[in-house]
């Protein structure tokens, strides 16, 4: 038998190969925004624990909360809010077996993320 030269190839699809798509990010954006609203909830649970325990540390609670990183927080907490529940959804609808097509199934990504961006600003406006 002659020699037989191996290539070294990667095992499975890498990051410089692979072209995300909007189906996979907005499944890790659900997962993200799911994990990342725990902070505006210790956020305001360390508020109300604040409140309760001395004016002194409300008062810090409350500077930080009312402050440019509470706003901050809670707005986009607003946002993973809407795109959780529209992305939650998506998946009742493929769930039930409809829009598991790519071109449907991309079109309800976009339509998660953007419909997140404008319900967030329509929240917004009306609070």
């Amino acid at each position: 038998m002659d020699d037989v030269t191996t290539v070294e190839r990667p095992l499975s699809p890498h990051l410089q190969i692979y072209r995300p798509q909007i189906t996979s990010m907005s499944s890790i954006l659900t997962r993200l925004t799911g994990n990342a609203l725990l902070v505006a909830f210790a956020l305001g649970v360390w508020w109300l624990a604040a409140a309760a325990t001395s004016d002194a540390a409300f008062a810090t609670a409350d500077a930080v909360v009312t402050g440019w990183f509470g706003d901050l927080v809670f707005t986009l907490s607003l946002w993973a809010v809407w795109y959780h529940y529209l992305a939650g959804l998506r998946h009742l609808w493929w769930d039930a077996g409809h829009g598991l097509d790519l071109p449907t199934a991309e079109k309800l990504g976009w339509a998660c993320v953007i419909g997140s961006v404008v319900l967030t600003v329509i929240t917004l406006f009306l609070v």
